[in-house]
């Protein structure tokens, strides 16, 4: 065998004048022929090279010679795009190629757009992996191609900067005109890591769609200080819980299709005939641990419902889940209370929110460092209402207590027949009343908001089977002050829904008749406590009546309701337990009874008996709910046997529970709280799609990875199943 050597495009070097081929020969299109003539070619590839620049002008590095066939078609192309793949990364090569890495003169981040202020000067905003932006300077200098460099990197694109604090020397005769008060550094070296799209665009004020949310992600400001504060906020809500002695324990998401109450995920195996469920909820694995020994438990869970979706649902979300054992509602709602305003106490809401593109949002980069004083007093409060209250005076199980003035009932309506048939067909009706003071409005501006207002009510309050709201406006002009409908009795009505306070000019009262229930009132609001958000949200908006700052002291208003009723008749299109009694748990059958009055009504009148439940709502949300659980087997069974009438099949799917409850199982009581939810009020946001990276859409699609995807039969084979419609 014939020995050969390298071959350079500056120096032919072998032992044998035509033998193997000299390994540095490259130009592939030349492989046919001689060796020797390949070798001579190459002594002049510089001055090809210049003629024929290969990808992004980079200086050609020779190759070692490949003694196989020429390749021609298909082959040809696919070799010539290794080429070119080579190339490209060996152009954006990794990070580390300016300086060895931890430099602290190198920065890593985001170009922005270039401003030039003249041939020899230049200025672009990098944004850095922390966030912060940075503005660098580059001047042209001498003979260097630095500055050419820096204006062709294209805008938004990733690289290494290498950059100095102080200027360097400027050619006499030139200033620097650009003025920022950004931290200011000056060009030594830089180099793109990427290329970038042509056709990105770029504005202060851009929107791009959830099918780039990627893009929505980079450059919404707004969806970029959400996430980063989503970060920070569990990082403080889980440091608190693990102060407190909680143990971190995560629970299996395939789980086994049980009668929880909401409708699930089904996840079939290639065991055919069976199939996982999607875990709505750590529930039962939490109460099992509770007898397992485990005192404090918390888990960030991820949770999976089948349900139609809202602004403030999501097909999977997250929650922050909680369960104690030897304790009661008490406990969980004080140690609740803490993990939320110690992070808030922390957050400082009056010094870190600010407005970004209109929104308010906190800016973690604003958070004092030094610690929360004890002598600062906590900025939220929590405050407490039974189910029965909340719905009589704010007709709603989350009631927001930011709208002034409750529902009153007007027990006595005898004077004012007349108006009660006005308003409605119901020969003994529950009426009820509120007002609300207008901002800077004149009874003929008042009059033209209702009539728009009362056009364009949603179906579920302009249809209401018991009569349509009645608006009244206070009028000094009019007789009897615009309210002559009720004749000369009014006052006695006005004096007691003001609330103490002075009905002006302008201001509304709002009438809305009811059938009066008959024992416990079971659903989670009234058509009065839905038309009163639904006024209070149009008036904000019209700018005649104020909503807090978010930030401001009175902005987040927290409530506990409690003592909820424990079931509830079962409404259209909800799984509910299936069982035949016709009612379903309000919250989930593990829910104990408040009393044992509650235990009592069991045996007698289910929907009589209350709960021990509670919900913690903020700013009319529910931002988390849990219960004391039933820890007594037999009791339990009975629950689902005798009250709600599951079948035998459903209640052994429960067994494991009752094995672990029959163990010694202690009194718990456990709470999750809707992270999402939580997240996205404390941001300024409606939607908790604003506070999740990939959100789902409100039809449960990702448009940005386009799921969920049709199923091919190939993919079914393996599960035993078929599209019904392809059923021989």
């Amino acid at each position: 065998m014939v020995e050969s050597r390298a071959c350079s495009s500056v120096d032919l070097k072998w032992s044998t004048p035509i033998a193997s081929p000299p390994s540095g020969a490259k130009l592939q299109s030349f492989t046919n022929m001689s060796h020797l003539g390949r070798c001579r070619l190459n002594l002049r590839q510089r001055s090809f090279n210049l003629a024929f620049p290969p990808l992004f002008s980079r200086n050609v590095v020779s190759r070692p010679y490949s003694s196989q066939p020429s390749r021609t078609g298909r082959d040809g192309e696919q070799h010539l795009r290794q080429i070119e793949l080579s190339d490209l990364w060996k152009k954006f090569r990794g990070s580390n190629s300016l300086t060895p890495a931890g430099s602290d003169n190198v920065l890593t981040g985001f170009i922005g757009k270039r401003r030039n202020v003249g041939k020899h000067l230049s200025f672009a905003d990098l944004t850095t992996a922390s966030g912060e932006v940075i503005q660098i300077c580059s001047h042209a200098d001498g003979e260097s191609d630095l500055h050419a460099q820096f204006r062709r990197v294209p805008a938004f694109a990733p690289v290494i900067v290498r950059a100095q604090v102080e200027p360097p020397t400027q050619p006499a005769g030139e200033e620097q005109s650009e003025v920022s008060a950004k931290r200011t550094l000056y060009l030594q070296d830089i180099r793109a890591l990427n290329s970038v799209s042509k056709d990105l665009i770029v504005t202060s004020d851009v929107q791009f769609p959830q099918t780039r949310r990627h893009l929505q992600i980079r450059f919404h400001p707004e969806l970029n200080a959400r996430l980063k504060f989503r970060s920070w906020l569990k990082g403080q809500l889980n440091h608190r819980l693990l102060d407190k002695g909680f143990t971190d324990i995560e629970t299996p998401t395939l789980f086994k299709s049980t009668s929880e109450g909401a409708r699930e995920f089904l996840v079939p195996t290639r065991q055919q005939g069976t199939a996982y469920a999607l875990s709505q909820s750590p529930q039962q694995y939490k109460q099992v641990l509770m007898a397992s020994g485990v005192s404090r438990y918390m888990q960030w869970a991820r949770c999976y419902r089948d349900e139609d979706l809202r602004t403030d649902r999501q097909p999977e979300f997250s929650q922050l889940d909680m369960e104690w054992a030897f304790a009661g509602s008490a406990k969980v709602q004080e140690d609740v209370n803490d993990i939320i305003l110690n992070a808030l106490s922390r957050l400082r809401p009056a010094e870190t929110y600010r407005d970004v593109r209109g929104e308010r949002i906190p800016i973690i980069a604003d958070i004092p460092n030094e610690p929360v004083s004890t002598d600062e007093q906590p900025a939220h409060t929590f405050t407490s209402l039974t189910f029965a209250d909340s719905i009589a005076a704010y007709g709603s199980d989350k009631p927001d207590l930011r709208i002034p003035n409750r529902i009153h009932a007007i027990e006595d309506m005898e004077p004012f027949r007349n108006f009660v048939s006005m308003i409605t067909h119901l020969s003994d009706p529950l009426i009820e009343a509120f007002t609300f003071p207008l901002k800077d409005c004149s009874p003929s501006q008042a009059r033209k908001f209702v009539i728009n207002f009362m056009d364009n009510l949603p179906p579920a309050l302009a249809n209401n089977p018991d009569g349509k709201p009645q608006i009244l406006i206070h009028d000094s002009r009019q007789p009897l002050s615009g309210f002559s409908s009720l004749g000369f009795e009014y006052e006695s009505v006005l004096g007691k829904l003001s609330e103490g306070n002075e009905i002006n000019d302008g201001d509304l009262v709002v009438f809305q008749a009811r059938e009066k229930p008959q024992g416990q009132y079971c659903l989670g609001s009234t058509k009065i406590g839905e038309l009163r958000t639904a006024l209070w949200r149009a008036l904000v908006e019209d700018g005649y009546m104020e909503k807090p700052r978010l930030g401001d002291a009175e902005s987040l208003q927290f409530v506990w309701v409690t003592e909820f009723p424990m079931f509830k008749p079962v409404e259209e299109g909800e799984p509910g337990q299936g069982g035949a009694a016709g009612i379903s748990a309000a919250h989930h059958p593990f829910t104990a009874p408040l009393s044992h009055r509650d235990l009592e009504a069991l045996f007698t009148n289910p929907l009589q008996a209350r709960s021990a439940a509670y919900d913690l709502v903020l700013n009319g949300v529910e931002i988390g709910g849990g219960s004391e659980r039933i820890h007594i087997a037999d009791l339990q069974e009975y629950i689902m046997r005798d009250v709600l009438k599951m079948t035998d099949q459903r209640i052994k799917d429960f067994s494991h529970l009752f094995d672990a409850l029959r163990a010694g199982c202690p009194p718990h009581a456990g709470f999750a709280l809707g992270f999402d939810r939580l997240t996205a009020l404390l941001t300024d946001t409606a939607t908790v799609r604003d506070v999740i990276a990939f959100p789902k859409t409100m039809k449960g699609e990702d448009p940005f990875v386009q799921s969920p995807s049709k199923l091919s039969d190939e993919q079914l084979a393996p599960y035993g199943l078929q599209l019904r419609g392809k059923a021989r």
